[in-house]
């Protein structure tokens, strides 16, 4: 047999093992890491889509909470996993975007280490306010802001947090000063709003409104570009400061290396489960907008992202600023 031969025939062989493992895949329960805590808003859209997702393939989707340093202890378990379709991991911005360019030493690489599947959803957060800071829009934010240069704060979950980032932005944009005041969460953060301790916050919708419903805090903006469907009387940031776009996502990853016909089955799968409207109603009630899309959709979306989120914390010096 030529070299040639022996070359043609070791490619049919491996097509054809590929085929083959494409379909019967999947044979065996899958993992879905979870980067986060039980009970928390990614456990919640995890577990929305297990189910549906787990009758489609015939195999049970399972979540597998592994929480701890800022998601970096579960991404990285997933990204040493084998690139055979059985491990997923559940990503967001600051997984993927963020802390790449926060951390000096992130045991992963996003795009080196990992196959994009799809996006999930898009979320805005909500800038809300202190009742007695005297303001209702984000032009009226900006004018007290600039004539009272660092004496206004906001809160935060962390440094690095997207509630964080989106204040940044807002403070580059607008040529404001305000300072950040960092937290171990969300809830202590927006109780010292509510209090008075700081003046403002931009969080999740889902944590924010029912304290907005009650009259404890005042919204002010969504930090988007255009306005949220879920909150249409609301206006987003961007209406005032052009270009301003502060928004998050969710999304699935897989291995680097993955099989491509294993690829496509679970991202259509994930697709089409995002359709339902079961699963379009709850996501909803958490302010987030359903994407769904082909990996390289995704792959594109992970890829701008990195660098959005490397030029601002450049910008306001948090690059390699963080250590596990």
């Amino acid at each position: 047999m030529t070299g040639f031969m022996r070359s043609a025939a070791g490619t049919l062989l491996m097509l054809s093992a590929t085929a083959i493992f494409a379909q019967e895949y999947p044979n065996r329960p899958i993992r879905f890491i979870v980067p986060f805590p039980p009970g928390g808003g990614t456990d919640t859209v995890a577990r929305l889509i297990a189910g549906p997702l787990s009758e489609r393939l015939k195999q049970q989707v399972i979540i597998d909470n592994r929480s701890g340093a800022n998601a970096i202890i579960g991404t990285d378990l997933a990204a040493k996993a084998p690139a055979d379709g059985y491990t997923w991991v559940y990503c967001l911005t600051a997984s993927v975007s963020v802390n790449p360019v926060l951390y000096r030493n992130l045991p992963y690489d996003p795009v080196r280490d990992f196959t994009p599947v799809v996006q999930l959803n898009a979320m805005a957060l909500l800038l809300t306010v202190n009742n007695a800071l005297p303001v209702r829009t984000v032009a009226e934010l900006v004018t007290l802001a600039k004539s009272r240069p660092g004496q206004l704060n906001f809160a935060s979950s962390g440094n690095g947090s997207a509630a964080h980032l989106a204040m940044e932005l807002f403070n580059v944009m607008a040529g404001t000063k305000m300072l950040h005041v960092p937290y171990k969460g969300g809830a202590p953060a927006m109780t010292d709003v509510i209090s008075g301790q700081v003046q403002m916050m931009s969080g999740p919708m889902i944590a924010a409104m029912p304290h907005v419903r009650a009259g404890r805090i005042r919204a002010v903006a969504v930090t988007t570009a255009k306005r949220a469907q879920g909150l249409p009387d609301i206006p987003s940031v961007g209406e005032t400061l052009k270009g301003y776009d502060s928004s998050i996502w969710h999304g699935v990853l897989m291995p680097k290396g993955v099989p491509q016909a294993v690829l496509r089955r679970v991202n259509r799968d994930i697709n089409e489960v995002l359709k339902l409207s079961e699963v379009r109603e709850r996501m909803a009630s958490q302010g987030a907008e359903p994407a769904g899309g082909s990996p390289e959709d995704f792959a594109a979306l992970l890829k701008a992202d990195i660098a959005r989120q490397a030029g601002l914390l450049k910008q306001i010096g948090l690059a390699g600023s963080a250590t596990q």
